[in-house]
């Protein structure tokens, strides 16, 4: 779909970070703008591995800002939620240089990614941050317990289990697996959230957790869109598996993003960081 990305570098408070942009070929006046935070369990990923997810979100006529947090994800919370949310500011600031000034803000990740992003929508209600109009949950890692009926039909190992290895790394000691921001599944108070796009999939791990933190939202008067592909997937892996070809389930997931922007992309006036 022509979509085509270039390499620059952002001025955050943590100094200069390097990060890809992803342009589709055609895009609207005021296009979404969008900061992708890339699966890994915490353990790594990178920007390659990211790739698949942020070329759907172009493709859905995005602006994506596709940034690499392993450097702070290699130390326990909060050090990549605050590294995140570094970034999400310059692009609430920098929305006209990037996209345009008008263009609607979201967050998006996949699995770990997923986690940020959930934990990001909830740091900008609580500071008011203006202007975040949407979070896009791809299998998020929302529940450090893992004790879910779809993971325990994921039938995971007890040891060398990467998500279990990710979780003890991201949390650092038991007494952060409380935080809201670190595990969203566990936050007692969801209203005010940016509206929420929670894709899953039969054969994820991560579905159970995706399902009830998406009911949760919605009892929030959260405006929430959900979907749970049929079939196998191999999510979450296969979010990392760009060939520079369309999976069967890309024409799905990308039209779930156009419907999402189209009909949560009408920006707030509030476009500073309070």
């Amino acid at each position: 779909m022509g979509t085509v990305w270039t390499e620059e570098m952002l001025d955050s408070n943590a100094g200069p970070v390097p990060v890809r942009i992803y342009r589709g070929c055609a895009l609207a006046k005021a296009p979404p703008l969008v900061l992708h935070l890339h699966g890994g369990a915490f353990l790594g990923g990178s920007l390659e591995t990211g790739q698949q997810v942020a070329t759907l979100l172009a493709e859905a006529g995005a602006v994506v800002v596709a940034a690499d947090y392993t450097h702070a994800a290699g130390q326990p919370f909060p050090a990549a939620l605050q590294f995140s949310f570094g970034l999400l500011g310059c692009l609430c600031k920098g929305r006209a240089r990037l996209a345009d000034k008008k263009s609607p803000l979201y967050v998006a990740g996949e699995e770990a990614g997923g986690n940020l992003a959930a934990g990001l929508a909830l740091k900008a209600r609580d500071l008011h941050m203006g202007g975040l109009q949407g979070q896009i949950l791809l299998s998020p890692m929302l529940d450090p317990c893992m004790a879910t009926g779809s993971f325990r039909k994921a039938d995971m190992p007890v040891t060398n289990c990467r998500w279990v290895d990710g979780w003890n790394r991201y949390l650092g000691f038991a007494s952060k697996a409380c935080h809201p921001y670190a595990a969203p599944s566990y936050c007692m108070r969801l209203a005010g959230v940016a509206p929420a796009l929670v894709v899953s999939a039969e054969d994820d791990p991560m579905r159970d957790e995706s399902v009830n933190y998406a009911r949760r939202l919605r009892e929030a008067d959260v405006v929430v869109h959900e979907h749970i592909l049929a079939g196998q997937t191999g999510w979450p892996a296969a979010y990392s598996n760009y060939t520079g070809t369309q999976p069967e389930w890309g024409e799905t997931v990308r039209g779930f993003f156009t419907e999402f922007f189209q009909e949560t992309g009408t920006p707030s006036p509030l476009n500073q960081i309070v």
